[in-house]
Parts: structure tokens; C-alpha cells; sequence
């Protein structure tokens, strides 16, 4: 057994380039907003913890994890990041890691939490196989931590400040204690926030090297645009390493990390591959299709009815198709709400769409992408010919990475919109 807990690339970093990971993103919500987070989940250029090029259902996952092992071997670690936290939906996050376990009983299984609802499932971790949990610890004195975090949610109480970097650290020590008397590994992750926990970073490592915790992780910050610490400036090497070799006094330090996506697939620093990001959406598009028996067509954000071509928020009307004898066949177009409605807007396009189990646009923000997928609709950007798309997805097949390799890579992208998500 020391021999496969071995193969985890994040807790061995000289197997790092042989022992890949996966991340499947099931998990969209999150319990605690931290001052250097801005999570964006349709943003495939950036590389950072929070960002996804799309949310999975748990049989979504499984059936994303069984295709990606298909194509890469190296996979021996199947983790849950985010995009939120996983104990925020913790039944997502259980069912997918049992359905994981019951496929695929040889993989190492981990979580990373930032820790505030970990403990009543720490029994259940284990018995499910969990062997390695990270948890998120930036403060271990309260007064900081009030700096850290903007507002933590105690079930529907909203905490904020002192009182809540209390009531956070009273639950991230409860998991450790309890993770470790069930014989997981704990790492501990600390962001390096200068001129907020730098001198601090040693206190934390000595707090959780009593509780039993077994490596220590010091994160460089990435200042994300839009949070409240991206004018905040990353720290220096030096500064980094001088925090290293305090902390590692009291624990082991990882020293090898790459900030990983919540959707990262490969080994540890391979970047994000187009048909990583095509698998991701045809697993989401497929499952609604068999979820949904008697959603049998697919609308299409189009200017000609020729080509996917249009941004979804932009379209005042969808071309919707199904699947015929001779192939994909027009039905109708069918008018779009009108802009300015917000969340409400999006909902309403799902009901009238409700015949639909998938849309085309040369892209959709975060918002309809959600919304949608919450009434069994996905969503898919691309560009490129209607007909061999269709072709493809009528036949339960992935649409080719070229076509999804030119949709626009974020969110403004394209349309001369804000990044707001297409909401407005």
C-alpha cells in the first residue's frame, strides 16, 4: 500500500514526471471567499486553482475519467479541487469519489478543502479509500486571518472577520485531528500573501505539524484581476524560500507545486490541452442527453444557419435541429428573451428550449452555461460548419477539437462584452 500512496505527484516529487492527475470539477460552489480568489470557469488560458473550463455532474466525471484514461496511462491520482470547494456540495463530492472508487479501485483518490466543513466527513473519506486530503490553512492567528478571508458560511449564517477566522481555524484544526486519526495524509497548503502572513507562515506550519499534518505546501500568491489582492504583487524568490526553510523546521516542504486548475489532467505542469476542454464538454453534453430521453435536438447561435458563428448572448434567435434520416435537419428557428433580464433571461431560454438537450454558440459565459446546465442543457463554444457538428453529437461522438479549438477563449472575448458572464 506505501508503494501505490507513494505514486501521488504532489506528495512525491521525484515520481512528479512518471505519476499523472486528474481533477474532476463537480464541485461549483464554495463556503468561504478568500481576498486573492476570483474563480472564472470559463477562462482555459489561465492556470491557477478556480478555474475550469466546465462543472460535471459526478456521472459526467466518471465518464470523463474513463475516456481520459483511454488516451493517458500515466494517471494514478484522481482528485477533487473545486472549482469551489468540495465540502460546500459534499454530495457531489461523495458520490463522485464513490462511483471513482467502485470503477476504478487501483487510483489514488484526494480532495483539497479550504478545510471549514471537512470533519463530519472525515469517516467517510476514509471508509470510501481517500488517502490524501489537502487542506487550505493561511492563518493560525485570527487577527490575520480577518485580513485573509472576506466572509465564511457556517450553513446559512454568513461569518465575517475575527469571529469567522476563529470559527475557521476551530474547524480546519478539528479536520486535521480527525483525518489523521482515520490514516489519511495531510498536506497543508498556506498562500504567501506579503505584508499579510509572510512572517506568519512558520506559526501555521508549527501549528499543524502538532495536529499530525504530514508535508507543508507555501504557495507564492497569483494575483487573480477582480480579487481583492491583484494589486497585492507576487512575492519574491527570496522571500519564498527564506519562508520555506522557516516552515521547514516543523514539516516537510513541497517545494514542486503548480497551482493546478480545478480541471488539470496529465502530469504535474503540462498545460491545459484543446482536447482536455473537448472532453470536458462532450461528457457534460452527453449525459444530458441520456438524462434527458425526450430532449432529442440541438439549437444552434447562428447569423445564416450555416455555420456556429454567433455569441449566444448576441442572438436574437436559435436555429434548432434533430436528427433525421438523412442526417442533421432544420425544424425552426425559435426567438431568444431579450437581453437585460439577467439570470431570469437565461431560465427563460431554457423552457424554450426545453425539446433541446444541447446549445452550439461561439460562446456563452458563466452564467447560461450554469443556468442552462441546471435544466439538463449544455452548452458547447465552437465554431465552424452546423452540419459535421451535429453529425458528430447525433452519434453520441465528441465534436472535433478543431472546431472548439477557435471559440473564444474568455469571457469578452469575441463580442466586445465586459466578462461579466453575458447576464446583462
Amino acid at each position: 500500500m506505501q508503494h501505490a500512496l507513494d505514486h501521488h505527484p504532489c506528495f512525491n516529487a521525484e515520481l512528479r514526471h512518471q505519476f499523472g492527475r486528474i481533477h474532476l470539477p463537480v464541485a461549483p460552489d464554495c463556503n468561504v471567499q478568500c481576498g486573492f480568489c476570483n474563480r472564472q470557469y470559463d477562462c482555459v488560458n489561465e492556470s491557477r486553482p478556480g478555474v475550469t473550463s466546465a462543472v460535471l455532474t459526478p456521472r459526467q466525471a466518471l465518464r470523463y475519467l474513463q475516456l481520459t484514461l483511454d488516451k493517458n496511462s500515466s494517471i494514478a491520482v484522481v482528485g477533487i479541487a473545486g472549482p469551489g470547494d468540495p465540502f460546500a456540495t459534499p454530495e457531489l463530492t461523495l458520490e463522485t469519489l464513490a462511483l471513482v472508487r467502485d470503477h476504478f479501485p487501483e487510483m489514488l483518490l484526494c480532495v483539497a478543502s479550504n478545510g471549514l466543513q471537512v470533519a463530519p466527513y472525515a469517516a467517510e473519506l476514509a471508509r470510501i479509500g481517500v488517502s490524501h486530503v489537502t487542506i487550505t490553512v493561511n492563518a493560525v492567528d485570527p487577527e490575520i486571518g480577518a485580513k485573509v478571508y472576506r466572509w465564511f458560511r457556517n450553513g446559512r449564517k454568513v461569518m465575517r472577520g475575527v469571529d469567522g477566522a476563529k470559527h475557521l481555524l476551530e474547524r480546519q484544526c478539528e479536520a486535521i485531528r480527525l483525518l489523521k486519526s482515520h490514516n489519511v495524509i495531510v498536506k497543508v497548503n498556506s498562500i504567501l500573501l506579503p505584508g499579510i502572513n509572510d512572517t506568519h507562515m512558520d506559526e501555521i506550519a508549527k501549528t499543524v505539524a502538532e495536529l499530525g499534518a504530514d508535508v507543508f505546501n507555501c504557495i507564492p500568491l497569483l494575483p487573480a484581476a477582480g480579487s481583492d489582492f491583484e494589486h497585492l504583487g507576487q512575492p519574491s524568490a527570496e522571500l519564498v524560500a527564506q519562508v520555506r526553510a522557516a516552515a521547514e523546521i516543523f514539516l516537510p516542504q513541497m517545494r514542486h507545486c503548480q497551482r493546478c486548475r480545478a480541471d488539470a489532467s496529465g502530469l504535474l505542469g503540462e498545460a491545459m490541452k484543446d482536447e482536455t476542454i473537448a472532453l470536458l464538454q462532450y461528457c457534460r453534453s452527453v449525459e444530458h442527453t441520456e438524462r434527458k430521453a425526450t430532449a432529442h435536438r440541438v439549437a444552434v447561435a447562428t447569423f445564416e444557419g450555416i455555420m456556429v458563428n454567433q455569441h449566444l448572448g448576441n442572438a436574437l434567435t436559435l436555429a434548432v435541429f434533430e436528427n433525421g434520416p438523412d442526417g442533421p435537419q432544420f425544424v425552426e428557428d425559435r426567438t431568444a428573451p431579450l437581453a437585460g433580464g439577467g439570470d431570469e433571461r437565461w431560465h427563460q431560454l431554457a423552457d424554450i428550449l426545453s425539446d433541446c438537450h444541447t446549445v452550439l454558440a461561439a460562446f456563452a459565459g458563466k452564467s447560461p452555461r450554469t443556468i442552462l446546465g441546471e435544466h439538463g442543457i449544455a452548452v458547447i463554444n465552437m465554431e465552424g460548419l452546423i452540419a459535421p457538428a451535429l453529425t458528430e453529437l447525433f452519434a453520441g461522438r465528441m465534436i472535433p477539437s478543431y472546431m472548439t479549438e477557435l471559440a473564444p477563449k474568455r469571457c469578452g472575448a469575441g463580442c466586445g462584452g465586459n466578462g461579466g458572464g453575458c447576464g446583462a
